[in-house]
């Protein structure tokens, strides 16, 4: 089941197809053996504080929340074979085809994420 991440302070859809990773083992998979993510697609990993791209084969939009889905910390492109850094005020991460955010949500934004 997927849902719509919606930027609330913005008043605008971030992703209309948000995936949950929420077990230890779709967690450790997140989006390995993907070849891409269209532009209205994302995962959203909870709990995460960090992520790492080894392995993919494309660069993701990366936006870590808190526990309220306030922005904490927003990377754009982060391209295979990085670290992300901890973000220790992060409860969760958002992953996003690289390049679709372009400056469209910052930190302090506040998320929803809505049944779709």
């Amino acid at each position: 089941m997927s849902v719509l991440a919606f930027n609330a302070t913005r008043n605008a859809p971030v992703a209309a197809k948000v995936e949950t990773a929420d077990t230890a083992a779709s967690r450790s998979k997140g989006l390995l053996g993907r070849a891409s993510l269209a532009a209205d697609e994302g995962l959203w990993i909870v709990p995460c504080p960090m992520i790492h791209t080894f392995f993919m084969q494309f660069p993701i939009d990366v936006l870590f929340l808190d526990a309220d889905l306030t922005v904490r910390r927003v990377i754009e492109d982060l391209r295979p074979w990085r670290l992300s850094p901890w973000v220790l005020s992060a409860r969760s991460v958002l992953e996003l085809k690289g390049g679709v955010l372009q400056g469209s949500v910052r930190v302090g934004d506040r998320l929803e994420m809505r049944p779709s």
